[in-house]
Parts: structure tokens; C-alpha cells; sequence
């Protein structure tokens, strides 16, 4: 899949190059866990343990029938187990991870981006008649990368040579290819993408530093408290390490 699309700009090694377990562990945890349920959820409709009914968003099921799974599910189907899945799957990871590692060290940012595309496509899920919203997040992760690397140079399928910000129109066209359909969902994401990509990227300029979808501090000490939760029992035992030994 990474000769399909060749990022010249982006540094490391392909993940063909990596035992599955290692790549698995390097992405960073939303990336991580996202593309993990994303593979069991098909595997799970494969092996028709469930269906594709019990997962997508529908208002009345979530708020009527109390089916709040969906709010969640509905952004981890991409289809059956395929070579379509397969090219869903490597552009969410690729891009969502960069997105990710690029935010820092703390997921506070990304997780707050997540949090905000996804309310905001549940929103939009009835009026566009949107079931499925996995393909739509993940090209407003596509859309948000591709604006903010502007001078790297992309290969699609080894013929076409192009700069990063008409990646999501390229997709766009290869799934109007490969469906004949409107891909209504991309456009959706890459519409709920640049909204995000406006206010965060070119407006706090504008407005000395007003970031308005910056994550609340509640937030961000949310992920915060967490981090240092984690890494007090590794200091004490680099600490009791570096301690000598007392006979």
C-alpha cells in the first residue's frame, strides 16, 4: 500500500519493514486503538457475528432506543473485509498518525480534534443521510495534513505527481472511480476539515493568538494527570535502579 501513495516528504521506515506487533505499538494511542477496532469490527461483520445494521448512527436508535454504541461504531465500519478496507485503513492510520505525533507529546490535542469531528459529523449524519461516518473523519484527518504540509510532494499509484493539498480531491476522484457515486461523506469530512483547519491554523494570526478550538483546560489537564499517573511508577523504579544496594 505505501507504493500506492509515497510520501517524499515524511521521514522512517515503511511499515512493511516492521513485525506487525512493533508497527502496531509505534503509533501513538488514539491512532492506535482507532485502527485496531476499525480491522476487529470488520472482522466481526465478516464472521457475521454482528451486522452492519447494529453499527451505523441512526438519531432515533441512539436517542430514542438508547443504542448509544453507535455513536462510536458508526466511525469504526468501513465495509467487509476487502482490498477497499485495506486502502481505508492504511490512509486512516498513515494520516491520523502524523496528525497525532505532530500535536505533541500529550493526545490532548488530538483527542480534542477527534472529539470536535465527531460531533460535528454526528450532527450532520441526518441531514446528509450519512450512516456510516468513518470515511468522513478520516478525510478531515487527510484534509488537515495535507493543508498544513503544503510543500510535500505526493505519488498516487506511481503516475500521478502531485502537492499535498490536492490529496483529499485525488482521493475524492479515485472514489468517484471506483464507485460511481458523489462521495458525499469525503466531501463532508473535507468541509468539517477545513472549518477546524481555519480556526486553528489561520485565524489565531489574524486575531493576536485567539485559538478558538483550542481543547479547554479541563481538558488538558484531563490528559495531564494521566500522563503523570503513568510515568510515577517509572521514575521510582529508575530511582530504587540508581539506588545502591544497602546490605
Amino acid at each position: 500500500m505505501d507504493n500506492m501513495l509515497a510520501n517524499a516528504g515524511i521521514g522512517g521506515g515503511q511499515a512493511g519493514q516492521f513485525p506487525l506487533e512493533q508497527w502496531f505499538y509505534e503509533m501513538p494511542p488514539c491512532t492506535r486503538w482507532w485502527t485496531a477496532a476499525t480491522l476487529a469490527t470488520s472482522v466481526l461483520v465478516q464472521c457475521q457475528i454482528i451486522t452492519p445494521f447494529q453499527l451505523f448512527y441512526s438519531f432515533r436508535a441512539v436517542f430514542v432506543k438508547n443504542q448509544f454504541w453507535r455513536l462510536i461504531t458508526t466511525f469504526l465500519y468501513f465495509g467487509p473485509l476487502s482490498l477497499d478496507l485495506l486502502f481505508h485503513v492504511f490512509f486512516l492510520q498513515r494520516y491520523s498518525r502524523l496528525l497525532e505525533e505532530s500535536a505533541g507529546r500529550s493526545p490532548a490535542h488530538f483527542s480534542w480534534l477527534l472529539m470536535y469531528a465527531t460531533s460535528i459529523l454526528l450532527v450532520a449524519s441526518p441531514l446528509l443521510s450519512l450512516p456510516f461516518l468513518g470515511s468522513a473523519l478520516s478525510s478531515t484527518l487527510v484534509y488537515i495534513w495535507s493543508r498544513r504540509n503544503p510543500d510535500t510532494r505526493l505519488s498516487f499509484l506511481g503516475v500521478l505527481v502531485f502537492s499535498a493539498p490536492y490529496l483529499p480531491w485525488v482521493l475524492m476522484g479515485f472514489s468517484l472511480v471506483l464507485h460511481s457515486t458523489v462521495p458525499k461523506d469525503e466531501i463532508c469530512g473535507v468541509v468539517v476539515g477545513h472549518v477546524y483547519y481555519f480556526l486553528n491554523d489561520v485565524y489565531p494570526p489574524l486575531h493576536n493568538g485567539h485559538r478558538p478550538l483550542d481543547p479547554p483546560a479541563w481538558w488538558t489537564r484531563l490528559f495531564e494527570r494521566r500522563q503523570d499517573m503513568q510515568a510515577a511508577p517509572i521514575e521510582n523504579e529508575i530511582a530504587a535502579a540508581a539506588a545502591p544496594d544497602i546490605q
